[in-house]
């Protein structure tokens, strides 16, 4: 290995170690807790150091929401392939997306945190895009099976996010463990309405 690949890879080895030290204040203090100073003590480097491979807090807080997104659009895709059926495929999301966010609470929470991501931020990052095309891309394929195809698959798509971010944001605030299957039952009564209502043969 030659000095420049060396050099990259105890770059990119020091980046992930950043992360991970990252990631370990934010399981034990919250997302709230986070700090460049923090980081640098938990890993015996200086500030300055830090910053040489991160702008800020804020470019940190990023690589975990890109994270974040790209396993929820993950989890939604593998249970979206399990079925054929657009309407089986929108209520197998909505379930994944129930547990991936009480699953991994602290990724959820960063991305969320400001509520619903506006479409100019969606567009910025590739992995909110590319979860949001998992939900958008079965909403589409669902109205090209119904005898009404004239619906505005956008709004279909805003009314669906709103009834899974907003189910789980109350059951967030209400309680900090896991809910029960009881309050899962309100997420299936409102998503079999939603596919009701699109879905008309």
């Amino acid at each position: 290995m030659g000095i420049a690949e060396r050099k990259i890879r105890q770059k990119e080895e020091f980046r992930t170690s950043i992360l991970e030290a990252a990631w370990l204040q934010v399981l034990a203090d919250g997302w709230q807790s986070l700090s460049i100073r923090k980081i640098a003590d938990a890993i015996e480097y200086s500030i300055p150091v830090i910053y040489n491979h991160f702008e800020n807090k804020e470019a940190i807080l990023l690589e975990f929401t890109k994270e974040g997104f790209q396993k929820l659009a993950d989890a939604l895709q593998s249970v979206k392939d399990q079925h054929t059926d657009p309407s089986a495929q929108l209520e197998a999301i909505a379930h994944a997306y129930w547990d991936f966010a009480f699953e991994n609470k602290e990724y959820y929470q960063l991305m969320f945190g400001l509520g619903i991501p506006a479409c100019d931020r969606v567009n910025q990052v590739v992995e909110m895009k590319t979860m949001s095309m998992v939900m958008i891309t079965t909403i589409q394929d669902a109205i090209a099976g119904s005898k009404n195809r004239d619906v505005d698959y956008f709004l279909k798509y805003h009314t669906y996010f709103s009834i899974l971010h907003g189910l789980v944001s109350i059951q967030m605030i209400e309680k900090a463990g896991k809910p029960d299957a009881e309050k899962k039952m309100i997420l299936q009564d409102a998503i079999s309405g939603f596919i009701n209502s699109l879905v008309v043969r």
